[in-house]
C-alpha cells in the first residue's frame, strides 16, 4: 500500500442515518455521467490486478467536447479497485469510499431520466458523517501552557528592563491565543498580573524615585518618567495579549490589561505614602515657584497633571490638595494687598492675579471644575472679602477725580463677578451732588461755569458708558444726582439774596455767548477753562470739527441736555429773552439758522407756552423790515431824499423786555427823520403810540480823521456825543459838565459812554488828564493821532455790557413773577376746595407750580399769608384753610 499522506487525509467514511434520502454512490455518479457523456475508450492492460495509466485526461464531467479524444475501455471492475480495497473494517456502519457497489457495472444498463433509488419514506434520509481514517494524538494543555509562559515571562522580562524582545511578536500573540482557547486565558491573566507587580513593587525597591533627603520636585519628574515607561510597557504587552484582552476580559468583569497596568501604578507607587506627600508637595512647589515668577517647570507640571488624569487621581487626591494650597496664597495675598496698596493699583493688580491664574490653568491642563472652583475661590477671596475696600467711597472718589476711565471699569467689572457693582451708585451719586455743587457755588469762576458742568457732563457719560458698560442703576443714579446739585440755590450775592437758580441764568449767558460769536466762542471758552497739556489741546484742535453750524448745534443739544436738569426754567427764560433782545436789535447774531434751530429746541423741550413771547420777537424783526420798505418806498415816491439813513424795529411791548428810559438830545437832523417816520407810521396804524428806545440804538458815522477817513460803527450815545465835535475846533477842548448839558445823558451814562471813547484800546477822543475813570473836571478834545489799518472801525459799545444794576433787577422780576405765579395757584387750588388742610395745599401748589420749578415750602407759607392779609383766604382752626369768595 502507498503511504501518501494527502491521500490518507482524503479518506473518509459515511455513517447514515434515516434522516435524508438515499444518496447516489460514486459508481452510480459516474456511470451516469457516462450515459451522458459518449466516449470512445481503449483496452488497458489490468495484469497484477493493476490498472494502466490512460493515456489521455479524463474529460471533466458534464463537458461536451467538439471532438472527443478516443479513450481505452476500462472495464469497470477493474476501475475500482484501489490499494485499500482489502482493509479491513471493525465496523458495520462504515461504508469504504473505494468499495464499488454489489451490482456491477458491465450488468448496469443506461440509467433512465429518473433513476430508481434505495430511499425508503417510512425510514426517513440517512445522516453521513464522515470521519479521519487516523486519529491524531492530541498535546497536552498544562504542558502548552507552561511552554507558552516560559516564553512569554521572558519577553516580559525583556519588556520590563527595556531589552530586545527573544522572540517574535507574532508568535507571542499566536501562543496567547492558542491558551485562551484551550481555556486557560485565567490563569494566563493571573499570570500577567502577578509578575507586572512584581516588577512595579521593585521599582519603588530599587531607590529609582529617590530618597528621603531628595527634593519634592525630583521626585515627581522621576514619577512622571517611570509613568511615561510604564505606558510603554504596557502598550507593547497590550498588543501581545490583545486576544485575551478582546476575547477575554472584554466578555468578564475583570479590568482591562490598560486598567490593570493603570490600577498596579497607581497602588503601588502613587499610593505609597512617601511617595504621594512628594509628588503632591512637587506639584504644589511648582504652581508657587511659578507665581513668584522664578519657576520653570511648568512642562513638568503639565506632564503630571496629564498623569494624575490618567490615575484617576486628579479629582479626588491633586485637586483638593491644589485649591487648599492656592487658598492659603490668595487670601494672603489679598490681606497684604489692601493694606499696602491703593484702590486703583489694588484692582489692577487683582485682574492680574486672576488672568495670571487662568492661563496658568491653561497652560497645564487643568480640569474645568479645577477652574471653576479657583475662579470661586478668587472671587471670594479678592471680592467678597474685599468689598468694604473696593466700595469705599474716597478710593472712588479719588478715581472719579483722576477721571481714570480704565481704571473704573476695572473696579466696575471686577464687582460685577459678585453682583456688587451696583453698590458703586451710593458713592458715585455722592461724588456727583459734592463736584457739582462746588462748581454752581463758585461764585468766583461763575463765568465758566457751563462750561465747567458741560465738561463734568460729558465725563460723567463716558464713565457711565464706558467705565459701567451703561449700567441702568448707575445711569439713574447719575441723572438724578445731576438733577439735585443743579437745581440747589442759595441766598448769596450771585442771585441778589433770592432762592433763584443761577444755573439757569448762566446757561442762558452761555447760550448768548454761542449765538453771538459761533464756534470761534466755543473754542475761547474750551481754552478759558481747559486744563489739558498742550498737547492734547493740539490733538483737539486737529480733531476739530470744520462745519462751523454742525459744531453749534453740537454745542447747543449738549447746553439742552444740561438745560433739562433745571427747574426753575423762568429764570432761564428771563435771561434768555433779554439776550435774544440785544442779538436781534443790534445785529450780533453769528448765524439765523442757529437761533431759529436752538428756539425749536425750546419749543420741543419746554412747549409752546414757553417760547410764545419769543416767536413774537422773531415776528416783530420781520415786520419792522416790511415798514422799513414801505417807508422808503413811500420816500421815494415824493422824492425825497433823507440826510439819515434811519432803520427802525417795531417791538410789542407784551412780547420783549422792559427797557428803561433814558433822557438823551437827539440830534436836530436824526429828530426830523424820526418825526417823518412816526407820522408816515400813525397813518397807516391809527391807534398805536410808539415808544422810542434809543439807549438800543447804535448807528454807522463817517469820519474825517487828520490821519484819514474812517467810518465808525457806534451806539447811539456814543454817536451824539462825537457829532458834539463837529461844533468845536480841532484842537478846542470841551468841557465834562458842557457835553453833560449838551446831551442830556445822565453822569452815568455819560460816563460810560466817554470812557468807551476816551479811554478804551480805540480812542478817537482824548482825555485831559489821562486816566482810567472818568470825572466831573476832565478836558476832552478830538485825537489827532487818531488810526486804524481797517476803513470801518467797530468801536466798543459798553452799554451792550449787562450792568449790576440790570442782573439784580432781572433777579428780582423772576423772583417776584414766581411769588405771583405761586399765589395764583394758592387762589385756584382754594377756589376748588373750599376749605384744605395746610400739608395738603402745600403739595397740591408744588404740584400745580412743578413745571417752572420746585418751590420751596417757606416761600410757600409766606405766599399764604400774603393771600390772608390780602382776605383771599383765612386760616381757621385745626391748621385749615378757608377760601373768601
Amino acid at each position: 500500500m502507498h503511504n501518501d499522506p494527502e491521500k490518507k487525509r482524503k479518506r473518509s467514511t459515511i455513517i447514515g442515518t434515516t434522516n435524508t434520502p438515499k444518496q447516489q454512490t460514486i459508481s452510480e455518479l459516474f456511470s451516469t455521467n457516462q450515459q451522458k457523456v459518449p466516449q470512445v475508450t481503449k483496452p488497458i492492460d489490468s495484469t497484477d490486478g493493476k490498472t494502466a495509466s490512460p493515456k489521455h485526461k479524463r474529460q471533466k464531467l458534464g463537458s461536451i467536447a467538439s471532438s472527443p479524444p478516443r479513450r481505452e475501455t476500462l472495464p469497470a471492475k477493474s476501475m475500482y479497485e484501489f490499494p485499500s480495497r482489502n482493509r479491513a473494517t471493525s465496523n458495520s456502519n462504515v461504508v469504504d469510499l473505494t468499495e464499488s457497489p454489489t451490482g456491477t457495472p458491465s450488468s448496469r444498463r443506461a440509467p433512465k431520466p429518473f433513476s430508481q433509488t434505495n430511499y425508503n419514506p417510512r425510514l426517513g434520509a440517512k445522516k453521513l458523517v464522515v470521519k479521519n481514517l487516523r486519529t491524531i494524538p492530541r498535546a497536552d494543555p498544562n504542558q502548552y501552557l507552561n511552554q507558552t509562559w516560559e516564553k512569554l515571562s521572558k519577553a516580559l522580562d525583556a519588556i520590563f528592563r527595556d531589552q530586545k524582545i527573544p522572540y517574535s511578536l507574532e508568535e507571542l500573540y499566536r501562543g496567547v491565543e492558542n491558551v485562551c482557547r484551550q481555556g486557560h486565558a485565567a490563569e494566563l491573566c493571573g499570570r500577567l498580573e502577578k509578575l507586572a507587580k512584581t516588577y512595579a513593587e521593585d521599582l519603588v525597591k530599587s531607590g529609582q524615585f529617590g530618597d528621603d533627603l531628595q527634593g519634592n520636585t525630583l521626585v515627581l519628574g522621576a514619577v512622571v518618567t517611570a509613568w511615561a515607561v510604564w505606558n510603554k510597557q504596557m502598550d507593547t504587552i497590550r498588543g501581545i495579549f490583545f486576544y485575551m484582552d478582546r476575547a477575554y476580559l472584554l466578555q468578564t468583569k475583570r479590568p482591562s490589561i490598560q486598567e490593570m497596568g493603570v490600577a498596579l501604578f497607581r497602588s503601588i507607587i502613587f499610593e505609597d505614602k512617601k511617595l504621594q506627600h512628594k509628588i503632591l508637595e512637587g506639584i504644589c512647589e511648582i504652581v508657587t515657584a511659578d507665581r513668584s515668577g522664578t519657576g520653570t517647570d511648568i512642562p513638568l507640571c503639565k506632564e503630571a497633571i496629564a498623569m494624575f488624569h490618567d490615575l484617576t487621581v486628579y479629582a479626588n487626591v491633586v485637586e483638593p490638595r491644589l485649591l487648599h494650597m492656592s487658598q492659603t496664597f490668595v487670601k494672603g495675598w489679598a490681606d497684604h494687598a489692601v493694606n499696602n496698596m491703593g484702590l486703583a493699583e489694588y484692582v489692577n493688580a487683582s485682574v492680574e492675579l486672576m488672568d495670571t491664574e487662568f492661563k496658568r490653568c491653561e497652560v497645564v491642563g487643568l480640569d474645568l471644575s479645577t477652574r471653576r472652583a479657583l475662579l470661586t475661590l478668587l472671587e471670594h477671596q479678592l471680592i467678597q472679602r474685599q468689598q468694604d475696600t473696593l466700595l469705599n467711597p474716597d478710593g472712588l472718589h479719588d478715581l472719579l477725580d483722576e477721571n481714570a476711565v480704565q481704571d473704573l471699569e476695572r473696579l466696575y467689572s471686577l464687582l460685577a463677578r459678585r453682583d456688587l457693582h451696583e453698590k458703586l451708585r451710593k458713592a458715585f451719586e455722592t461724588w456727583i451732588e459734592l463736584t457739582g455743587t462746588a462748581i454752581i457755588f463758585d461764585e468766583k469762576e461763575q463765568d465758566s461755569m457751563v462750561v465747567k458742568l458741560l465738561t463734568l457732563k460729558r465725563q460723567l457719560d463716558n464713565i457711565w458708558r464706558v467705565s459701567f458698560h451703561r449700567n441702568v442703576e448707575l445711569g439713574h443714579g447719575l441723572r438724578g444726582s445731576f438733577d439735585i446739585f443743579i437745581n440747589k440755590t442759595k441766598k448769596n450775592s450771585a442771585t441778589w439774596g433770592t432762592d433763584n437758580s443761577k444755573p439757569g441764568e448762566m446757561i442762558a449767558k452761555y447760550v448768548d455767548m454761542l449765538l453771538r460769536g459761533g464756534s470761534k466762542a466755543i473754542r475761547a471758552a474750551l481754552t478759558k477753562s481747559t486744563t489739558k497739556a498742550p498737547d492734547a489741546m493740539q490733538e483737539d484742535e486737529d480733531n476739530e470739527v470744520t462745519d462751523e453750524d454742525e459744531e453749534v448745534n453740537e454745542q447747543l443739544d449738549q447746553v439742552l441736555d444740561l438745560f433739562r436738569f433745571v427747574h426753575g426754567k423762568a429764570v432761564f427764560e428771563a435771561f434768555y429773552k433779554k439776550d435774544l433782545a440785544r442779538r436781534l436789535l443790534m445785529g450780533r447774531s453769528a448765524s439765523a439758522d442757529a437761533e431759529r434751530s436752538m428756539l425749536s429746541r425750546l419749543k420741543t423741550e419746554c412747549g409752546a407756552n414757553f417760547t410764545q413771547n419769543l416767536e413774537q420777537m422773531f415776528k416783530d424783526v420781520e415786520l419792522g423790515r416790511e415798514e422799513m420798505n414801505s417807508y422808503k418806498s413811500h420816500m421815494t415816491e415824493q422824492e425825497r431824499t433823507p440826510i439819515v439813513d434811519l432803520s427802525v424795529n417795531i417791538l410789542s411791548a407784551s412780547a420783549w423786555p422792559t427797557y428803561p428810559d433814558i433822557p438823551v438830545n437827539i440830534p436836530v437832523e436824526v429828530k426830523k427823520e424820526i418825526e417823518r417816520f412816526e407820522n408816515h407810521y400813525q397813518m397807516k396804524h391809527s391807534g398805536r403810540k410808539l415808544d422810542w428806545k434809543h439807549a438800543l440804538a447804535h448807528c454807522q458815522l463817517k469820519a474825517n480823521f487828520p490821519k484819514g477817513k474812517k467810518e465808525v460803527v457806534v451806539s447811539s450815545f456814543q454817536a451824539i456825543v462825537l457829532l458834539l465835535f463837529n461844533r468845536v475846533k480841532e484842537d478846542e477842548k470841551v468841557l465834562y459838565d458842557t457835553l453833560k448839558a449838551e446831551t442830556g445823558l445822565p453822569e452815568a451814562e455819560l460816563n460810560r459812554t466817554l470812557q468807551s471813547l476816551a479811554c478804551a484800546k480805540l480812542r478817537p477822543l482824548r482825555k485831559i488828564p489821562p486816566s482810567r475813570d472818568i470825572s466831573p473836571t476832565d478836558v476832552f478834545t478830538l485825537n489827532p493821532s487818531f488810526t486804524h489799518s481797517k476803513y470801518r472801525i467797530k468801536i466798543n459799545q459798553v452799554q451792550l455790557k449787562e450792568t449790576a444794576a440790570e442782573n439784580k433787577e432781572t433777579h428780582e422780576r423772576v423772583q417776584a413773577d414766581r411769588n405771583f405765579e405761586t399765589q395764583a395757584a394758592i387762589v385756584r387750588i382754594m377756589k376748588g376746595k373750599g376749605r384744605i388742610g395746610h400739608q395738603l395745599l402745600v403739595a397740591e401748589v408744588i404740584e400745580a407750580t412743578r413745571k417752572r420749578g420746585v418751590l420751596s415750602v417757606p416761600d410757600i407759607k409766606r405766599n399764604i399769608d400774603r393771600l390772608i392779609e390780602k382776605e383771599y383766604m383765612e386760616r381757621e382752626e385745626g391748621n385749615m384753610y378757608a377760601y373768601v369768595a
